[in-house]
This record gives structure tokens, C-alpha cells and sequence, in this order.
């Protein structure tokens, strides 16, 4: 069997609004659904990805409120790689990053930056020429030029921390996934799958608040 990308990613937070601040304000990704947990409804499931909410972008995470700190071990996931247009786009993301006290890490050859997110997850920005469409989103205040542009690949540990692998580099690129007018609301409303649309009223009262980045920064 051909792999030929990463359609999606899916991960944990214990912490909503935390997660939509770094991952749609910090690092620009769109917002593209808001929606719950289908097997616990209570709880949200965050899509984030590139205008489009085109596969090869999309990073997603179930809500886990009293969820620990992982802790990664043989065979996990434990970083998650996206790709950038150039040197100066690391540069542009070590000064973000660095100005909201994350530390950064220039690899050796400098053809990447890692860091972590609030909770743990490790990340890695690289320069990479994989020939696959920008897979970007549009935020106001990060130049399209710097924009992250879709998923390089993931890495896990081998038997031990010391033996770390690439898998599943490149990304999958897919025509749009919303039609026009949607596509220009993603993430805005709550979406429910018919089986919980009845209970809507009680989810919007009683789910955490979310403060979408983008809808903010265009508000009039």
C-alpha cells in the first residue's frame, strides 16, 4: 500500500481556550470547525487548518478537561512538523514565538525551529521543497510570505527516546472542502451531527466560551 500524506492529525487538550489562542492567534492556522466530541457531546472537537480547511492542514483535538500532561514514549507521536517558504520565515516565527516567552530551538543545520506547545506538544517549523501546495491560512497580523503551509510529517520515538523516526512526510493536497459562502463563516458557529443537534441549547449554555481569533480581528 502507497501512503501518499497526512490527511489529518489528532490530538488532546485539557485546555479549549488555551489551544484556540495558540493554535489560531499564535500561529495563525484557521479555525475551520467547531464541534463536540460525538461520543461525549459535552466537550468540544477543534478542527484547525488552512483557508480552505483543505486536508494536509487539518490539526484537530478532542477536549479532555482533566487531562494530564502526556507524557510521550516508544511508538508515539511526539512532534509534529509543518512546512514554511524560507530562512526568513524562521526568523519571523523565532521572534513571535520568543515574544510570547516560548522558547525556541534553531536546529543544527537551521533549516528549522522547534518548539512546544502550552501543553506540552512538541512542534517543528522547517524550510522544506516537497513541491506539495501551500496549504495556508490567512491571519491578519503574519505575512502570507511566513504563513505555516501544511503538514511536512510527524516523528516518533523508536524503542527509546534516542531513536526518533520521520513518518508519513508530505501532505495531501485536496480541492476545496466547503462550498463559497460556508467556507467564508468556518468556524464561527457550533456544528452539531444530527444525533446531537437536539441538544443544542444545552451545549451552547453550558460549553466553555471560545474566542475565535480571526472572527475578532475582522469584526467591524
Amino acid at each position: 500500500m502507497e501512503l501518499d500524506g497526512i490527511h489529518h492529525i489528532t490530538c488532546i487538550t485539557a485546555d479549549a481556550p488555551g489551544n484556540v489562542d495558540f493554535y489560531a492567534r499564535l500561529l495563525g492556522l484557521r479555525m475551520v470547525k467547531k464541534t463536540v466530541n460525538f461520543d461525549a457531546p459535552d466537550v468540544y472537537h477543534l478542527y484547525y487548518g488552512d483557508e480552505r480547511g483543505a486536508p494536509g492542514s487539518i490539526l484537530t483535538f478532542f477536549e479532555f478537561p482533566d487531562a494530564a500532561r502526556g507524557r510521550d514514549g516508544a511508538g508515539m507521536i511526539h512532534r509534529l512538523r509543518w512546512r514554511v517558504a524560507s530562512a526568513e520565515a524562521l526568523d519571523f516565527w523565532t521572534e513571535r514565538l520568543s515574544g510570547e516567552e516560548i522558547g525556541v530551538e534553531r536546529v543544527e543545520d537551521g533549516s528549522a525551529i522547534r518548539f512546544e506547545d502550552p501543553e506540552g506538544l512538541g512542534l517543528e517549523l522547517a524550510v522544506t521543497d516537497s513541491g506539495d501546495e501551500p496549504l495556508a491560512a490567512a491571519a491578519v497580523d503574519i505575512p502570507a510570505e511566513h504563513a505555516l503551509q501544511g503538514f511536512d510529517g510527524v516523528r516518533v520515538y523508536g524503542h527509546g527516546r534516542d531513536q526518533e523516526h520521520a513518518i508519513l512526510t508530505g501532505a495531501m493536497g485536496f480541492e476545496q472542502t466547503a462550498p463559497g459562502e460556508y467556507r467564508d463563516h468556518l468556524g464561527e458557529q457550533l456544528r452539531l451531527p444530527p444525533q446531537h443537534e437536539h441538544l443544542r441549547d444545552r451545549l451552547e449554555a453550558s460549553l466553555t466560551p471560545l474566542a475565535n481569533p480571526r472572527a475578532s480581528a475582522h469584526r467591524p
